[in-house]
């Protein structure tokens, strides 16, 4: 077992609500199981499950197992020592959570268990959101007057439109505290997106560049290879837009055009990164129109596969007005970023899984550097944050190229974390569940960057309500034609979707 830098979480009572469904066993028990290897957690560490299936512990116990065995997390033996050290930590009470049965079963486990801190978690759909944090508060769990602390982790959607974000946040904030309630966007805990941060404001040559005068513009992409698949029910009811922009991208968005914070501490980063959120424009029914694309995958092959269209798709609707992509040029009006355009892509059914924030620096004011034949002109300097697969940095500039003749050249100058770190097995959630049970809220969203997230999408959401479709795009290419239309109208294209990989963006 590896020790970690920083001390072991207290001692505390994890209670999963929803115990027995898939995100409990893909991803927050394999979190666990790291964070008990990795010594992050100790044996002071014991989980409650929450569940409808009928059954004890075991039961639940069963499911675990078989799902860690099937997708290979036990072949390493550190990780199958950990999962063997935790399941003996884990508990199971089985009924209806919209009732006050399953809360007084709750608190009696609490009032017997070593320690009175406790975390509870949401993973359940949203609709049970609001009542769970009720029935929390009605039945004295979130009471922290004992000393022991009680805190919500909420996985997004948080809402589906501002209305409705609105109505969540006031609907928790009237039974915990803002300082209780952890919102959880899983982006937020990669190592490269929180390294954006230190990338800027650990190094002056960046940080020194990065406002205006010297940034052309900025792309941020996350492109998924993988299709709706078996979500169909979800996906036509919320789409990309709602999916990933006002939580994934405009978080990726505030971290790159955020103020430097006074300090590192919870309230004033999410003081910079809500300041960030409030200042994008708020665009008219026209504005929308023009700088905003929505498209939906057609039939055709994929990775080796013939893909249904996305209106074919089980439990979609044939005549859905959904989109599975989206495109959005956006504004942050302050003066440091006054002029910067923002765009923004996201797809289902794309050419590569891409995560990446593509920094475009402006050309140098006069390249003097003579031209040969067809040379084109001096490429623009990049700085390209890849978030997944293959997280890493790169910077393009320009060189001169070997030989007599003085002709220049891109290269790219590449970092991997793979190359250089030990980053194993991570589910991404790690940092997020640790600083849950620390009590450090600076990678989780409050209630005002939610709703001024919802406020910057709110007309698109209203204009694609009044009906049209979504322009199709084939299954394997970057997206509809009418996404790259929107950036080279501009005189711009869009960086390539590569996944990535090194060696490809020179």
């Amino acid at each position: 077992m590896t020790t970690p830098d920083v001390a072991p979480a207290p001692p505390l009572t994890f209670v999963i609500f929803g115990a027995a469904g898939d995100l409990t066993r893909r991803l927050l028990i394999p979190t666990l199981i790291n964070m008990t290897r990795s010594g992050l957690v100790g044996d002071d560490l014991h989980i409650l499950g929450i569940g409808i299936e009928t059954g004890g512990v075991e039961m639940l116990l069963e499911r675990l197992e078989s799902f860690l065995k099937t997708s290979g997390d036990m072949e390493d033996p550190a990780r199958e020592a950990a999962w063997q050290s935790l399941r003996k930590r884990i508990s199971y009470i089985s009924g209806d959570f919209t009732q006050n049965g399953v809360y007084k079963e709750i608190s009696d486990y609490l009032s017997h268990a070593p320690s009175a801190n406790a975390a509870f978690y949401f993973a359940v759909p949203p609709q049970f959101f609001g009542d769970i944090a009720e029935k929390l508060s009605e039945n004295g769990l979130m009471n922290e007057a004992t000393g022991a602390f009680r805190r919500i982790a909420i996985e997004k959607p948080f809402g589906h439109d501002l209305a409705s974000a609105q109505a969540l946040n006031a609907r928790l904030l009237n039974h915990t505290h803002e300082s209780q309630i952890y919102r959880i966007d899983h982006f937020l805990g990669k190592e490269t997106v929180q390294n954006i941060m230190t990338t800027r404001f650990a190094n002056m040559m960046i940080e020194a560049l990065w406002n205006n005068n010297y940034i052309d513009h900025v792309q941020i992409t996350a492109a998924e290879l993988v299709d709706v698949g078996t979500r169909g029910k979800f996906y036509d009811a919320t789409g990309a837009l709602r999916d990933m922009v006002p939580n994934h991208l405009f978080q990726l968005l505030a971290m790159v055009a955020m103020e430097p914070p006074n300090s590192f501490d919870a309230e004033s980063v999410r003081n910079e990164k809500g300041k960030v959120l409030k200042a994008l424009r708020t665009y008219s029914r026209e504005d929308a129109a023009r700088n905003g694309v929505r498209g939906a995958y057609t039939a055709g092959p994929i990775s080796g596969r013939d893909l249904p269209a996305f209106t074919q798709t089980a439990d979609v609707s044939p005549d859905s007005n959904t989109e599975t992509f989206v495109a959005l040029k956006l504004f942050v009006d302050t003066w440091r970023w006054a002029g910067v355009p923002f765009y923004l892509r996201t797809g289902k059914a794309m050419k590569a899984r891409d995560t990446e924030v593509v920094i475009t620096f402006r050309q140098v004011p006069f390249a003097q550097f003579p031209r040969h034949g067809t040379q084109p002109e001096l490429p623009p300097n990049r700085l390209i944050i890849q978030v997944q697969p293959d997280e890493g940095l790169d910077m393009e500039i320009s060189i001169k190229k070997p030989g007599l003749v003085l002709k220049t050249a891109p290269v790219s100058l590449d970092f991997r974390y793979a190359d250089n770190f030990d980053i194993g097995k991570q589910t991404g959630y790690e940092s997020l569940f640790y600083e849950l049970f620390v009590g450090d809220q600076t990678l989780f969203q409050r209630a005002d960057g939610i709703e001024a997230g919802w406020a910057a999408v709110q007309p698109f959401l209203d204009l694609w309500a009044e009906g049209g479709k979504p322009d199709p795009y084939a299954p394997g290419s970057t997206g509809p034609a009418s996404a790259d239309e929107l950036i080279e109208r501009d005189g711009r294209k869009w960086h390539q979707i590569d996944g990535g990989s090194s060696g490809k963006r020179v």
